[in-house]
């Protein structure tokens, strides 16, 4: 089988695999769609390892397989999974991270937070930017026949992103969130904002992306580098500051101005990765009232939730797609990716 591989310094290979097999409690998943996330980006500037080093992901010393946003039907079972479990021909998704199985964060779906450690595919262990991907059966969820295997690759994680962060937020049709960042994940939680019935107001300096904004159900945009994000905000807030504000960035900048344009008793949540921010903690958070929570990306069950919620409720994620590319393209799909620009690109297979 092919895999794409990010070997350094803005390169990418595809390399020639063995398919592989499956063992006990494993699946082999024949991919259909293999999503491009903005944290590929972390791995694919970098030289090898380095990325995994600086997230604390151990130390990697050979390039593997990329995509960590797997959809596709099983192709395979090992021994040991029950028909329950999987069945090949199986529409899924892959939740991409394996843990210890047994401790209870892995049992109720939280593979990432497990103490004993975890693979986290495509970055620590082979992911999807392939013909065939080998995993545990306990890591598939199932996709609603009503979706698309791209829909499925976006719910895998950047979907899944913002919808696990709106929920902890506990949105509701009365509030107004403001989004910062307008890459795929803070396109899906616009778009997923607006299909909860909330006012939802886009902060991004790329004019590209902010133009994207509006087509994803943004009630209003807001540009950054020409205008004060905050007193914009509060303009358009009547000067009480938004409800909730996601930051999807991980810039300092875009941090700071969430927690100062959210108003008395709102919630402020970052799911971008890395990065600092200094506030100034009487002013911006005690004597305001305020709840800031970190979010990282989603459980199994809230996956699942994710996947039922955009087809009831038929929210067009495959939108979020600006570009589709085979693998064979993956050295000008992560060119173009790279300069974030464009909305969401996608592997078909």
């Amino acid at each position: 089988m092919r895999g794409v591989l990010f070997v350094g310094d803005r390169r990418v290979e595809i390399r020639k695999f063995p398919d592989p097999t499956p063992g006990p409690g494993e699946v082999v998943l024949e991919i259909k769609a293999s999503g491009m996330c903005g944290s590929d980006l972390k791995f694919y500037r970098p030289a090898p390892g380095e990325a995994q080093k600086a997230l604390g992901l151990g130390d990697i010393t050979e390039p593997l397989i990329a995509g960590h946003e797997p959809c596709g039907i099983v192709a395979a079972v090992g021994p040991g999974v029950s028909e329950r479990q999987a069945r090949v021909g199986q529409r899924v998704m892959d939740h991409h991270y394996c843990g210890c199985g047994v401790c209870h964060h892995c049992r109720v779906g939280w593979s990432q937070l497990c103490g004993e450690g975890f693979v986290v595919y495509g970055a620590t262990a082979h992911g999807a930017h392939a013909d065939y991907m080998k995993v545990p059966a306990r890591t598939l969820v199932e996709l609603p026949d009503e979706l698309s295997f791209e829909t499925g690759a976006a719910i895998s994680c950047g979907t899944g992103t913002a919808y696990g962060a709106i929920r902890r937020m506990n949105l509701s049709g009365h509030d107004t969130l403001a989004v910062f960042g307008q890459g795929p994940v803070g396109l899906s939680a616009v778009q997923l904002g607006a299909a909860m019935g909330a006012r939802v107001i886009a902060v991004d300096p790329s004019p590209e992306r902010r133009a994207l904004a509006p087509d994803f159900g943004a009630d209003a945009v807001v540009d950054p580098s020409a205008d004060d994000p905050v007193e914009a905000l509060k303009d358009l807030t009547h000067g009480e500051g938004v409800d909730l504000a996601l930051d999807c960035s991980g810039a300092a900048a875009a941090r700071s101005a969430a927690i100062k344009a959210t108003r008395t008793w709102g919630t402020v949540c970052f799911v971008g990765e890395g990065g600092e921010v200094t506030i100034d903690v009487s002013k911006d958070m005690i004597r305001k009232q305020l709840t800031v929570i970190g979010s990282w990306t989603f459980s199994t069950v809230i996956q699942e939730e994710c996947a039922r919620f955009v087809a009831d409720r038929e929210v067009d994620v495959d939108r979020l797609f600006t570009q589709r590319y085979s693998l064979d393209q993956a050295d000008e799909a992560y060119k173009l990716f790279d300069t974030q620009t464009t909305g969401k690109g996608v592997f078909l297979l």
